[in-house]
């Protein structure tokens, strides 16, 4: 192989590289974890024996508050600012989008509470909704990656909810390690965040997981 097929195989490498990490980003955004979390509950806990309509109706409403409101509100944000995909990158353009996340996220907690869905199902709202919280005030003074906290969310949520439950979370453990670690990196790899701000945001995400059921129990 020659110089020429050399580079010309890197250049290949890395855009299969950069393919995968775009595609992991955009598979486990931060809007999508509630959704993951509520159908995990749904699937494979007590609540599997619900009706299908009642959990089919439950994954809607969820869907409907946690990522198509706030796309659409974050839409309109973009339009009525002339902002673009990339504009939005940058710290002081996040804090509206984030806001309208927390108000559509506060809204499906009531909504659940209304309708008396189980504290542990609603302690997944109660942990984005803090997460999002806390990834506001920091974007005040530091950006920090919202993927890298949605995947520490979920870490610190099995560690809770195994010690709640008594099962043993060792091979859930070791598959949510691994996306964390892969959305970590694929946020690095498409320059979107350093290594501080992806380790940062994943301590953020477990905090709040392992802190979500105990601050559900107060409200």
């Amino acid at each position: 192989m020659n110089v020429g097929q050399k580079v010309k195989a890197q250049v290949r490498e890395r855009a299969t590289i950069l393919v995968a990490a775009r595609l992991l980003s955009n598979v486990f955004r931060p809007s999508y974890y509630p959704l993951m979390g509520f159908f995990i509950l749904l699937l494979f806990t007590y609540l599997s024996q619900l009706p299908w309509a009642y959990k089919v109706g439950l994954l809607i409403i969820v869907y409907l508050f946690t990522v198509f409101i706030p796309s659409v509100g974050v839409y309109a944000y973009r339009m009525t600012r002339k902002l673009s995909r990339q504009d939005l990158q940058l710290r002081h353009n996040r804090i509206v989008p984030y806001l309208l996340h927390v108000l559509s996220y506060g809204m499906l907690y009531h909504f659940l509470t209304s309708i008396q869905v189980p504290i542990f199902v609603r302690t997944i709202v109660v942990i984005s909704l803090m997460v999002q919280v806390a990834c506001i005030v920091i974007t005040l003074f530091w950006k920090i990656s919202m993927h890298s906290a949605g995947a520490g969310a979920i870490i610190g949520t099995l560690v809770v909810y195994a010690s709640l439950f008594h099962f043993n979370p060792v091979w859930w453990l070791c598959a949510a390690i691994m996306v964390s670690g892969l959305v970590n990196s694929s946020r690095m790899l498409l320059r979107q965040h350093t290594l501080g701000q992806v380790l940062g945001g994943t301590f953020v995400g477990f905090t709040c997981g392992l802190m979500g059921i105990f601050v559900e129990a107060i409200l």
